[in-house]
């Protein structure tokens, strides 16, 4: 209310402020028809001004700002897979029956132009994620995304998130993982249907995961190049990958 005070008294002041140099022009040059014609020309020129102010210079700035937040976001999101993302992927892998095929799509892409890029997006939706727990070591994946939930906390508390939508259904079915691991004192020899309800919530964080991923090399490969080498150099979906350049 006290703000709305402020703008209104001063849009009165700005107002007898105009009214009085008016009044000043008026006692020099004695020339009404002067005043009128000026003060008719700029009121006529308003709703162009307004237009310009509004829509263009506006929708300028909004996209500056625009792109700065996704500056921020995407560097919130390299963090991510450089801490937790590209270790979760290397261990989901282990357990999905159509591993060969994700990492034969994704194990190479430093030649890959935008085109190519979205074949790639269009074939993975093809793709089955079938995820099998038999013989796996869920005790390792626990101990691992249990010892990242600190880091994980402080990502859902980073407002730049928030206008991420894929991005934060990641975060959601991670923390959700992270979670049902948690809550259980053992994982090993785990119940036919408890197995299963933990393959579910692998699938769902392991699709995001890889999509997400693949929108994020992108990214960098449009933008950042010498961000995009060391990302393809530590490639999770390429057994021979190595951050050593040969």
């Amino acid at each position: 209310m006290g703000r709305m005070n402020w703008k209104v008294y001063a849009s009165i002041m700005l107002i007898i402020i105009s009214i009085l140099l008016y009044g000043l022009h008026f006692l020099i040059f004695r020339d009404l028809h002067h005043i009128f014609l000026y003060l008719l020309g700029d009121i006529a020129f308003l709703p162009i001004e307004v237009v310009i102010v509004t829509y263009v210079i506006h929708k300028l700035i909004e996209e500056r700002e625009k792109a700065d937040r996704l500056g921020k976001m995407n560097m919130v999101i390299g963090e991510f897979y450089s801490e937790i993302g590209n270790g979760l992927i290397s261990k989901f892998s282990s357990y999905n029956d159509e591993n060969e095929s994700i990492s034969s799509l994704l194990n190479s892409l430093e030649s890959i132009d935008e085109q190519g890029f979205r074949a790639i997006r269009n074939k993975m939706k093809n793709l089955k994620f079938n995820i099998d727990l038999k013989e796996s070591n869920l005790s390792e994946m626990k101990n691992f995304i249990v010892s990242k939930r600190d880091f994980m906390m402080r990502l859902l508390e980073n407002p730049n998130l928030l206008e991420h939508e894929s991005f934060t259904e990641l975060l959601r079915s991670v923390f959700h993982f992270l979670e049902e691991m948690e809550m259980r004192r053992s994982v090993e020899n785990l119940g036919k249907n408890d197995a299963k309800h933990i393959e579910g919530d692998i699938k769902r964080a392991y699709i995001f995961l890889v999509e997400e991923w693949l929108v994020y090399m992108f990214y960098l490969k449009m933008n950042y190049p010498y961000l995009f080498s060391l990302a393809v150099r530590t490639n999770p979906f390429n057994k021979n990958a190595r951050v050593e350049i040969d």
